[in-house]
Parts: structure tokens; C-alpha cells; sequence
């Protein structure tokens, strides 16, 4: 009669053990999870704001350009002369003035 009683409480034992074992690893391996990715942190970060800063730098650039080239067209950019426009001439059917 007590051998069963034993038998039930050794595997309700093992039961419970198990699951809370495999809770415990799962939670220090989470934790060692987070430390190394703690340690990684501030050269991600540095990393992050290099990068923001490369690209504010590269629009910064172009903006600079198309302000320049827009400014350049509204002054009239070019060497050459302006064309002069044609003068109206007199159709056929107007009559020559006195």
C-alpha cells in the first residue's frame, strides 16, 4: 500500500520538478540574454547617431546643391546672350500710314 503512495508522489515530484527547472533555465538564460545585450548597447548607440549623423550630412549637401542650382537658373546662369525677341511686322492686308 505504501509502495504506490510513493510511486504517485516520486512522479508528481519529478512533474513539478521538471517544470520548474525548465523555468529556471529558461529565466537564466534570458538573463544572460539581456546582460550581453546591455553590454552591446552604448556601441549600438554610437553607432545609431554615426549614421544619423553621415545621413543629415548627405541631405544637407544636396539641399545645398539644389538651393545653389535654383539660384543659379534664377539668375540667369548662362554667358551667352539673351535672344532678342522679333519685332511685328506689317501684315499684307494693313494699310501703310500717311
Amino acid at each position: 500500500m505504501e509502495r504506490p503512495l510513493i510511486t504517485v508522489l516520486l512522479l508528481v515530484g519529478l512533474i513539478i520538478g521538471s517544470g520548474v527547472g525548465s523555468s529556471y533555465a529558461r529565466a537564466r538564460r534570458g538573463w544572460n540574454d539581456y546582460q550581453a545585450a546591455k553590454k552591446t548597447v552604448p556601441g549600438a548607440r554610437r553607432a545609431a547617431w554615426m549614421l544619423i549623423k553621415v545621413v543629415t550630412t548627405k541631405v544637407g549637401i544636396i539641399a545645398l546643391l539644389l538651393v545653389g542650382a535654383v539660384a543659379y537658373a534664377a539668375v540667369g546662369g548662362s554667358d551667352e546672350p539673351a535672344p532678342t525677341e522679333p519685332t511685328p511686322s506689317s501684315s499684307a492686308d494693313e494699310r501703310p500710314a500717311r
